[in-house]
């Protein structure tokens, strides 16, 4: 997966945008963060629902997921883009716009 593949699977949702987080490139869905590339170019955070969720994707894929100190105790996950599959991808972009859009931009999905 790169990051520019992402994006494309991205805009297919009502509302998302191309923007930065952090001083790196991101997917918004109204002001709100759904995804970021890591400044190594190498990985993404995506938006979970909470660290239950997180610890449930790096259990099932730790060759995908992962986290560092940093996200502990946070609602996100760290995504290897070189392990990151298209239909997976989807899957969490798809969840991230879920948990992000607002109840007016949903109506439009």
């Amino acid at each position: 997966m790169k990051w520019d593949k992402l994006i494309e699977l991205g805009k297919e949702l009502p509302a998302v945008v191309v923007s930065t987080s952090y001083g790196t490139a991101a997917l918004k869905v109204g002001k709100k963060l759904m995804v970021r590339l890591k400044e190594d170019g190498a990985s993404v955070v995506f938006i979970t629902d909470g660290t239950d969720e997180q610890q449930a994707l790096i259990d099932a894929k730790p060759e995908v997921y992962f986290i560092t100190d940093h996200y502990r105790g946070y609602g996100a996950v760290l995504a290897r883009l070189a392990k990151l599959a298209v239909g997976e991808a989807r899957v969490r972009l798809e969840r991230a716009w879920e948990l992000q859009a607002t109840p007016k931009i949903k109506k439009l999905g």
